[in-house]
């Protein structure tokens, strides 16, 4: 049985929410009716990813197509929350207006801010009244535990150092990271499988503090290390199948020899491009 729903050429944002809805009512799809918050979370997060590598890769009309799949999530949840008459996604659209003319007073009020330090210290004292802090550590508590763990501990180093926990200096956070690491082979060495876990994140945490002294995202520093692992390996893979043989097969020193080889070749590419750049 056909639903109730004009076809048009072009959408808006009603369009999308009457959709959603439709989706959602009885005669509308078996499975959009079976989805909870917690059954499409991983979604929401798989689509968000996605938008952030067509930033990354700067194609425009993939990141046209990702931010629509972001919003579907938006109106998703929203909808869930509609059937239950807790809110609408008119009422989310009301709340972050309301949020971003609060906490912008320099636009829509009389409050000065110059430039960008200051801007963002009266974003983060205005957030800190609006939920009602009343200790630095509610503040670091309030840094969301679902975040990538290298991006949360970047937040959770910077708002206690903006309580004045901190080191005072890039050596000391230096200091620390090589203490972290003595302690992990200690551990390693004691057989202590519950405290190599424990090192092991010391030992992340303390260099996502070098990272900051450094003005270095950590997130994005492993990022680039990663794919810049794969690229390597993708060349050791290719010349070890020119010479016909499998990378299972090739002992370690050998392996080494590719691997340097691989990694002077990505550098001259790189050499390359940035002499065609400029």
């Amino acid at each position: 049985m056909a639903i109730d729903f004009t076809l048009k050429n072009q959408y808006n944002i009603d369009d999308l929410v009457r959709i959603v809805a439709l989706l959602r009512s009885p005669g509308g799809c078996p499975w959009d009716k079976e989805q909870t918050h917690q059954s499409i979370r991983k979604n929401f997060i798989e689509e968000t990813y996605e938008a952030v590598e067509a930033i990354d890769t700067g194609d425009s009309g993939l990141l046209r197509e990702e931010l629509g799949d972001v919003l579907l999530q938006v109106v998703f949840h929203s909808q869930m929350e509609a059937e239950r008459n807790v809110f609408q996604f008119e009422d989310v659209v009301d709340e972050v207006c309301h949020k971003l003319i609060v906490r912008h007073p320099h636009i829509f009020a009389d409050v000065k801010a110059d430039d960008t330090e200051q801007v963002l210290k009266n974003w983060e004292e205005i957030k800190k009244k609006q939920k009602g802090f009343t200790s630095q550590s509610q503040s670091l508590m309030n840094v969301s535990a679902a975040l990538p763990a290298l991006m949360r501990s970047t937040k959770v180093q910077q708002r206690a150092a903006k309580a004045g926990l901190d080191f005072e200096n890039l050596q000391q956070a230096l200091d620390s990271l090589k203490g972290e690491i003595a302690e992990l082979e200690a551990a390693v060495w004691k057989r202590d499988s519950g405290n190599v876990r424990e090192e092991v994140g010391d030992i992340l945490f303390a260099a996502v503090n070098v990272s900051r002294f450094v003005r270095c995202d950590a997130e994005e520093s492993l990022t680039v290390s990663c794919n810049k692992f794969v690229e390597r390996f993708r060349l050791v893979e290719q010349m070890a199948a020119q010479e016909g043989r499998d990378l299972k097969e090739i002992p370690l020193r050998e392996l080494d020899v590719l691997w340097e080889k691989a990694k002077q070749n990505l550098q001259k590419q790189k050499n390359l491009c940035d002499g065609i750049s400029k």
